[in-house]
């Protein structure tokens, strides 16, 4: 048995659990879990807010640890490494998603780290918990080092989940970018669009949180509640990352956007965005997306990109039984800018 915390209905807290692991097969990787970061999707899901909870429900997809053991088929990864595990721990593997490194779009439905394959099947258990054996080719080498392996963890959701779309959308040098919302998302967002070279833009409701965004990155800071100073951005932005997990107006955000200029969503809200206005998208031939973490390779690029510019999340550690509270923070906004479970706490 391996102990755990799990949520048992919707309305209950977490508390200590124990799950059966599989024993490692030859393609298996088996992981001591050494560090959790909590993400607002852990809470949606243990509380049931997106209505496809599977309980009992163990949280946890932002997982770092140390390698304890590995099948006789296993080649890249050995005992003693350090590893993450993200969102996902297997796909189908032959659609054209899988072909191109794309597994989190997987047309049969990947297979999420936990509460179980997107289409239904037998419930997976996460990251709040002392192990979990994980295939080879849905596993992440850490390379860097071991001080900072608390603060890499959140790279494996917050980290993806905002480089994935700056990538795609080829922000660089000379692009204007903004950063919607400075929490566990927005933070790395401003993070790793300064480092790809871009000019970076930080809307916020929070004045006091002007300081925080210069200091991550940010070359300028806009409160989006003043009309005056998101004006003086009209038509400017080459891509804005709306990384807000709750629902809000887009229109004042696409406004911002210059010709073929597009705002991508990667927070997902319990409630629907309202409907952006139609004349504020085909006016200057914007465009609205939406990005999901994203595949195994690229996440791994990632992990590496951000080993080599030094990047890691700003993050509390916390004690395992410490998580209800964190939940309750987390929907304040009272964290800079993401709890991580220490998993030594777990007994």
């Amino acid at each position: 048995m391996t102990k755990a915390y799990a949520a048992l209905s919707s309305t209950s807290p977490l508390a200590p659990y124990d799950i059966e692991r599989r024993e490692p097969g030859p393609e298996d990787v088996k992981i001591e879990i050494l560090y959790c970061g909590v993400c607002h999707s852990d809470l949606h899901t243990a509380r049931n807010e997106w209505k496809n909870t599977l309980y009992p429900s163990v949280p946890g997809h932002e997982i770092v640890g140390k390698v304890v053991a590995v099948g006789d088929q296993v080649k890249n990864i050995k005992v003693g490494d350090f590893a993450g595990v993200g969102c996902m721990v297997d796909s189908c593997g032959h659609c054209s998603s899988c072909h191109d490194g794309d597994e989190q779009y997987c047309e049969n439905g990947f297979t999420g780290t936990y509460n179980g394959p997107m289409f239904g099947g037998e419930n997976t258990y996460g990251g709040y918990s002392q192990g979990i054996v994980v295939k080879e080719s849905f596993v992440l080498k850490i390379r860097h080092e071991a001080k900072d392996l608390a603060s890499v963890a959140p790279l494996l959701c917050a980290g993806i989940t905002t480089y994935s779309p700056l990538r795609h959308w080829k922000v660089g040098p000379g692009k204007k970018v903004g950063i919607v919302g400075l929490g566990g998302l927005g933070h790395m967002g401003v993070k790793l669009a300064h480092a790809m070279g871009a000019h970076v833009v930080l809307f916020t409701t929070s004045p006091n949180k002007v300081e925080d965004g210069r200091r991550l990155g940010a070359d300028e800071v806009c409160i989006s509640t003043d009309p005056e100073q998101m004006a003086k951005h009209a038509n400017s932005f080459d891509f804005i990352l709306n990384t807000v997990a709750a629902s809000h107006d887009l229109n004042a955000f696409l406004s911002l956007l210059r010709r073929d200029g597009t705002m991508t969503l990667v927070g997902v809200p319990a409630e629907a965005h309202p409907s952006p206005a139609v004349f504020n998208l085909i006016a200057n031939r914007r465009q609205l997306a939406g990005s999901l973490i994203g595949g195994i390779r690229e996440t791994q690029e990632m992990l590496d990109f951000c080993a080599e510019h030094g990047i890691v999340s700003d993050i509390e550690v916390i004690p395992m039984d410490y998580i209800n509270t964190a939940y309750e923070r987390m929907l304040k906004s009272d964290v800079k800018y993401r709890f991580v479970i220490d998993m030594a706490t777990l007994q």
